[in-house]
């Protein structure tokens, strides 16, 4: 009587294995109908052009055939005084333009967390509005604001008994034309980052402080901006990314001059590729950046990043 009850159960078990695998089938072709359409997007737009790009860096055009040609685009670039030029200057933006905008936006975080400030709201937005500006837009108000004749700047300078400034001539001129664009642009954003950062530091911490006699000042610098290192080391990091990627800024400003004063490689890049129509080259620009986006930023991360955990 046992083995008949128990014999459905065995035929029972069979049924309920492979009702288990289906559903199992199911749910991995779920997934596909789901990711599919996502894969393919990504490798038809991302991960194909960026293969093409890096095999078109070893090429080259001859007598109207690409033919393979190694290292030598690379090595090019080693002899290039426009590419090493370009160099030069984002190495300057790096070193000014970076730690200036970022100690500004640090300052202003600050300023608009404070307690005693009215209308914190509408004072962040007001500087942040200029993050949501497009860039050619507020490159081309800057470039009438700095025109050499007729500039709205260099008029107001006129009026309070200081000459003009041929802001967008002189290559020294350029690049401080350039670096206050760049900041004017971004600081808002950063400090809005920044701020994130502070309002998650405990009032308490302000509090202990004041009662072991620090000052305001001192307070910022040795109690809240180590606490704020790894948001700092994000806003470097992002800045500088931004920095070794710039193109419309000095593009629509200078064009590069004066004497490639503003060049830079992203620009260098696009010069080559679509004035002269050298891809080969200009492909292989494009993975020195990358190289140099991911170099740098490890730098930043491995002095800035000590003890930010």
């Amino acid at each position: 009587m046992a083995a008949l009850q128990t014999e459905p159960a065995r035929l029972q078990r069979p049924a309920a294995a492979d009702a288990r695998r289906r559903g199992r089938r199911r749910f991995r072709l779920a997934h596909w109908w789901f990711t599919g359409p996502a894969t393919v997007l990504f490798v038809a737009f991302f991960a194909y052009p960026l293969a093409a790009s890096l095999y078109q860096s070893f090429t080259a055009d001859q007598d109207g055939a690409t033919v393979w040609v190694g290292l030598r685009q690379y090595r090019r670039m080693a002899g290039d005084p426009v590419f090493l030029e370009s160099l030069v200057n984002t190495a300057l933006l790096l070193a000014i333009q970076v730690p200036v905008m970022i100690g500004l936006a640090l300052v202003l975080a600050g300023v608009l967390n404070a307690s005693w400030l009215r209308f914190r709201g509408g004072w962040r937005l007001v500087y942040f509005l200029p993050a949501v500006t497009t860039l050619v837009a507020y490159s081309v108000v800057f470039r009438v604001l700095l025109k050499t004749d007729g500039g709205a700047v260099n008029q107001l300078l006129e009026d309070i008994g200081i000459g003009g400034v041929d802001w967008l001539n002189d290559a020294t001129w350029a690049r401080i034309s350039l670096i206050l664009s760049i900041t004017w642009r971004w600081t808002g954003y950063n400090a809005v980052i920044l701020l994130a950062g502070l309002q998650a530091i405990g009032r308490e911490q302000y509090e202990a402080a004041s009662i072991d006699g620090a000052g305001a000042v001192t307070t910022f610098v040795r109690v809240i901006v180590p606490q704020l290192r790894p948001v700092i080391l994000f806003c470097s990091i992002t800045s500088t990314i931004g920095t070794l990627q710039l193109f419309d800024e000095n593009y629509v400003l200078t064009r590069g001059g004066p004497d490639n004063a503003t060049m830079t490689p992203v620009l260098y890049l696009y010069k080559v590729g679509f004035d002269q129509m050298d891809f080969g080259y200009a492909a292989a620009i494009a993975w020195v950046v990358v190289l140099l986006i991911g170099l740098v930023s490890l730098i930043q991360f491995r002095f800035l990043g000590r003890g930010s955990k």
